[in-house]
């Protein structure tokens, strides 16, 4: 299996691809990439010779992240080489205006949106919506970037300019600012022959745009919400044709309706609780399904499983000196490194605790954390 992107999500392929006795390699950015392990090439992902060179090496090509061209990708698929998620499947991954697009064909429920080219169409589109909405640059955000809660048309005024909407791709995606109480995400699986499998559905927290805490399952969660997230993330998998994990990330309303917010093609920050949480992770199933072989189990291994993401306060922020402490303090917790140089806000690391008694796993796994950063 070959995955482009060094990132943290390729180095949690590694252990599960070792345990399938799978060998997996990672075309990274750099060398010193959280997947340096499994690194077989480094180089820039945006060019077609350094990839095509490296799809010669591997069954199957998959990813890190969502960001290799569409144009190269469709190059690999017409000379045969099996990339999973096909391009077809990823462009909607790349491109929240063309999603919102698709997903509106679909009948999906998703907040109220618009394409913005103008400030004339921005200026409409707040006087419709309570003077505030959600602008997003279609492409290359991630983690909150390119991302403003706009409530004058001179919020915008620099996404606006020429430049701005050639960076973004030509246009703006402007969205209702939901009210919401609680945001979910639903995690599955499919394979290329079309097998399908779920797992519970979480809730996630949000802290400045990038996710904090992750449970398993939802708390307080009606049989109908569950069902219905169940049958969007299977309608969305089966007809864009994504293969391999699947995260559908959504708003619950007061009113227990699901709008469906964004869409990550690849292991998701919201599944990182399977590893321990789960008879199958993540990143397991999602080495299964690229290679169309059968899925695992995704049923629970406790009635609660916790991840709490370590983010980084500095750039003196020194993980691995704390470990010891944390390690010590905390024995329940599993604790995951990344390996990244640190930096404030970026995700270093996330600790895992899995319990029968929620309360204890939410409170274990943020002092876990606390410890990972503070001794």
């Amino acid at each position: 299996v070959g995955v482009i992107g060094g990132g943290q999500l390729a180095r949690m392929m590694i252990v599960p691809s070792i345990n399938l006795g799978l060998d997996l390699k990672v075309f990274s950015e750099t060398h010193d990439a959280p997947a340096a392990a499994a690194t077989t090439v480094v180089g820039d992902y945006t060019q077609l010779a350094s990839i095509r060179e490296f799809a010669a090496t591997v069954d199957v090509i998959t990813f890190d992240h969502e960001h290799v061209p569409l144009s190269v990708l469709r190059v690999l698929e017409d000379e045969g080489v099996s990339v999973q998620p096909p391009s077809r499947a990823l462009e909607f991954a790349q491109n929240k205006l063309l999603m919102r697009k698709r997903l509106a064909e679909l009948n999906l429920a998703m907040p109220v949106w618009a394409e913005i080219k103008t400030e004339h169409e921005l200026q409409e589109f707040l006087d419709a919506n309570g003077g505030v909405c959600i602008l997003k640059t279609p492409i290359g955000g991630y983690d909150g970037k390119g991302v403003r809660v706009v409530r004058t048309v001179t919020d915008a005024a620099d996404w606006l300019t020429s430049e701005g909407l050639s960076a973004a791709g030509g246009s703006l995606l402007a969205e209702e600012k939901v009210n919401f109480v609680r945001e979910v995400a639903q995690l599955s699986a499919r394979r290329p022959s079309g097998e399908f499998a779920a797992w519970p559905l979480t809730q996630t927290t949000q802290a400045n745009g990038v996710c904090a805490e992750v449970i398993c399952p939802a708390p307080n969660t009606s049989a109908d919400l569950i069902e219905e997230a169940g049958k969007i993330a299977n309608t969305i998998a089966q007809e864009l044709g994504v293969t391999g994990v699947l995260a559908v990330e959504m708003f619950e309303t007061p009113n227990g309706r699901l709008l469906i917010n964004e869409l990550a093609m690849r292991p998701h920050n919201s599944g990182h609780f399977s590893i321990e949480g789960s008879e199958t992770s993540q990143f397991e199933q999602h080495l299964r399904a690229v290679l169309d072989l059968p899925l695992g189990s995704t049923r629970a291994r406790a009635a609660a499983s916790v991840m709490v993401n370590v983010l980084g306060i500095d750039s003196d922020t020194d993980l691995l000196g704390n470990l010891d402490a944390a390690l010590a303090q905390h024995p329940e917790a599993k604790v995951h490194t990344y390996g990244k140089a640190p930096r404030a806000g970026r995700k270093m690391g996330h600790v895992t605790v899995v319990s029968e008694d929620l309360q204890f796993a939410l409170a274990q796994a943020h002092a876990t954390a606390k410890a990972l950063l503070q001794g």
